[in-house]
Order: structure tokens, then sequence, then C-alpha cells
């Protein structure tokens, strides 16, 4: 399972990181026009190299979404944000009021990313680990189980601190192992399972329910705040998501969709529940 190995270092001063996006400088900022064979979406980066990570297959709930920089729980939220800071080594994190941070101890910490590609909006979509690289920075190497247990990414699902929310650029074999440790986190109970009603049903009374009570998917999340800023009722969301239009395919059944329609139900004007866990979900490429 080949991906490419890029080295460098994590800074965080000045940006708002949360559960599943994070800064990461490229020892050599070069080695960012190598992702995705060199003829893919382009990684925005700075001409030092800083780029802006976003974890692949990991979903943590939002601490900031859209305008109005609406959030989800923030138990849940900064439990997943502070869990991915610790785990790359940052000992002490200080913000301000908006989340940006100020300072931090230490003030970087090495690590690599591994990397098949990034998304539209210019983000590297990778495997992040801290400290010493497991290869040749600017080479692919070959990514198994045991190195996927190394990476945060694996980690923050398998602790329950974020959802897994997969895309098609992942390799099966490593898909497989982070769905294996999202059901066990989810049949242990640990993070978020703890008050996740994504298959249960969530009762949605308005946006601060969303804000403040409700645990489901971000991506669910996501579509639910797009959705009540049209002020539309709840019942006309199954044809919010048909003009969405996500594609993606059910695991379990081999069905190819377009629109999340398909496995979402509404009932009683005010209940909305996923019929497949996220596991089950692979989403085209973002």
């Amino acid at each position: 399972m080949p991906m490419l190995l890029i080295k460098g270092f994590y800074q965080i001063e000045g940006s708002q990181p949360d559960g599943d996006t994070v800064h990461f400088t490229a020892d050599d900022p070069a080695e960012w026009g190598l992702v995705g064979g060199g003829g893919g979406r382009a990684v925005g980066h700075s001409a030092t190299g800083r780029a802006k990570l976003r974890l692949d297959a990991v979903d943590a709930l939002e601490t900031h979404y859209g305008p109005g920089r609406v959030h989800q729980p923030l138990r849940f939220a900064h439990a997943a944000r502070d869990e991915l800071l610790s785990r790359l080594g940052f000992t002490d994190v200080q913000r301000r009021p908006d989340e940006t941070v100020t300072a931090t101890t230490p003030a970087t910490v090495p690590g690599f990313v591994l990397t098949r590609g990034s998304d539209v909006h210019g983000r590297c979509v990778a495997l992040a680990g801290a400290g010493t690289a497991p290869g040749t920075s600017g080479l692919e190497i070959d990514v198994d189980v045991a190195t996927l247990r190394t990476t945060v990414n694996h980690q923050l699902i398998a602790q329950g601190f974020a959802y897994p929310t997969f895309y098609r650029s992942l390799f099966t074999g490593l898909r497989t192992e982070m769905a294996a440790a999202a059901v066990e986190a989810r049949a242990a109970g640990r993070g978020l399972w703890e008050s996740d009603v994504t298959t249960d049903g969530a009762k949605i009374t308005g946006l601060d329910s969303l804000t403040e009570d409700v645990v489901i998917l971000p991506k669910l999340f996501r579509r639910l705040v797009d959705h009540l800023r049209l002020g539309l009722p709840l019942a006309c969301f199954p044809a919010f998501l048909a003009g969405v239009g996500d594609r993606y395919s059910v695991l379990s059944t081999g069905e190819r969709r377009a629109g999340l329609q398909h496995v979402v139900e509404t009932a009683n004007g005010h209940t909305v529940r996923m019929t497949h866990p996220p596991e089950d979900l692979l989403f085209e490429d973002a």
C-alpha cells in the first residue's frame, strides 16, 4: 500500500486546529509537489513549506463551521482537538477566545505525513505521525496496518474521539482496519460513542439542539446546519440532501448512491437518523 512520505514538523501558533485538521511544515517545500504523483490537485502551502492537513478517514466534531462559526457539542469537539495535539507532542497550548493558538510548548514538534493526494480546498489528505519517520522523505513507502496504528488518525478513531469517514483514496486494507477500530470503540462506549445518536435518531428542535445537545456524524451535522439556515422545515431535509448530491457507496450492499437521502430518515417532524453506520459508507474523493 504505497504512500508518499514527507518529513517535517508541526507548528500551530497562529492557527485554529481542530480534531481533524492541523498545520504541518515540510522540511523540503518542493516535496509538496510530489503529492498525487505530481499530477493531482496541488497542495496549498507557503514558501517555507507550511500546509494544512486534513486527517484521512477521520471526522471530528466541529469547533467552528461556516458562517457564524457554528459548533457541535464542545465537550467532544475540544476533546478530539486536545487529544490530537497531545499525541503530536504539544504539552501546553495557549489560545485566544476565538480558539486561535497564541503559544505552545514546544513551539514545534517533529513528525511526518503519509499521503496520496489533496482535497478541493488544497489541504493535504494524510495519515499524520509524530516523531521519527518510518522511511525516506520524498519517497513512497509501503504502509501496512502496523504503520497505520502508529498514526494519530488510527489513535483518534480507536479511542472514540472522532468518527470514521471514508473516501476512495484510502486503501481497502487500511480502511478495513480503521472500520474495525471504530466498531470496537463504539461497542466499548468510548469517547463520543457514549452519546452518539447518529443511527438511533437525533431530535432536532433548531440550531441550538445541534450545537449544544446532539452528537452525530459531522457530515450529517453540516448538512443539517446548511438546511436549517434556509429556514425550511425538517420534512424538506431529504429534498435538500438530494440537491447536495453527495456521492458514495454503501459497502454492505454494494449500492452506489447520489444523495444522503437514501441513508437518512426523518420522522415526527423533528427526528433524523442515518440507516447505516458511518463506517458502512464510502464517499467519492472530495
